[in-house]
């Protein structure tokens, strides 16, 4: 088990209820927290030179990299009920913003992780982004961009392994968390706050191994169906 402590620590997204958790969680434990956002460092997941230039000055090592970023509403765009609502301009914005931008943050941020020990990257998904879950149907843009997130940091994660062999990347399903967005989209399903998600997204971390690198995990470290 690896139960190491995150020690320096990356959080984008960090002006989001759960990346602002993550960074109060992380610095109350007593790590060193780098927190980049769009509203306070203009950190813009759409623009790839822009991901470049935030991350060139910083110095590695950093032993966890979360980018805590995503969408479910974009441009004023809802989720699609049905097959006639699918717009290609919607969809092109989810794959931007939910699947894109977090494996260009890969790309750029995989100089940070250190090779020579533990080291963890990991990118906010969601359930609906399973195939093999999938029995509602509906979302199409929001759950074709969190399954290609998914592919995406899977299949880096083949590749990290072989210069990486410490290092454990993944994606991970917070459960529906409390936010002003979700109140309209919660249904019955039971909520949490952005803390308590906070708290059990750096628990299943810290007890990921290796050989798990490349998975999809919820909140209680329970492996996804893709």
């Amino acid at each position: 088990m690896n139960t190491h402590s995150f020690q320096r620590a990356l959080i984008l997204g960090a002006s989001g209820g759960i990346g602002a958790a993550l960074v109060s969680a992380l610095r109350t434990g007593g790590a060193e927290v780098t927190a980049l956002s769009r509203r306070t460092d203009g950190f813009d997941l759409t623009e790839e030179a822009r991901i470049a230039a935030s991350l060139a000055p910083l110095t590695a090592p950093y032993d966890l990299i979360f980018v805590a970023t995503g969408a479910l509403e974009l441009g004023g765009s809802r989720p699609e009920k049905s097959l006639r609502a699918l717009d290609p301009a919607a969809l092109a914005a989810q794959f931007a913003t939910n699947a894109i931008g977090p494996a260009l943050v890969l790309k750029h941020a995989l100089r940070l992780l250190p090779r020579d020990r533990p080291a963890t990257f990991a990118a906010l998904s969601a359930r609906v982004g399973s195939i093999g879950d999938n029995r509602l149907g509906g979302w199409y843009s929001y759950r074709a961009a969190k399954a290609a997130l998914n592919q995406l940091v899977h299949t880096a994660a083949v590749e990290i392994a072989r210069t990486h062999p410490q290092a454990v990347i993944c994606t991970l399903h917070p459960g529906t968390v409390e936010t002003p967005l979700t109140r309209a989209y919660a249904g019955g399903h039971p909520t949490v706050t952005p803390e308590t998600a906070a708290r059990n997204l750096l628990s299943v971390l810290a007890t990921l191994t290796p050989a798990e690198t490349g998975g999809f995990f919820d909140w209680q470290g329970k492996a996804i169906p893709w």
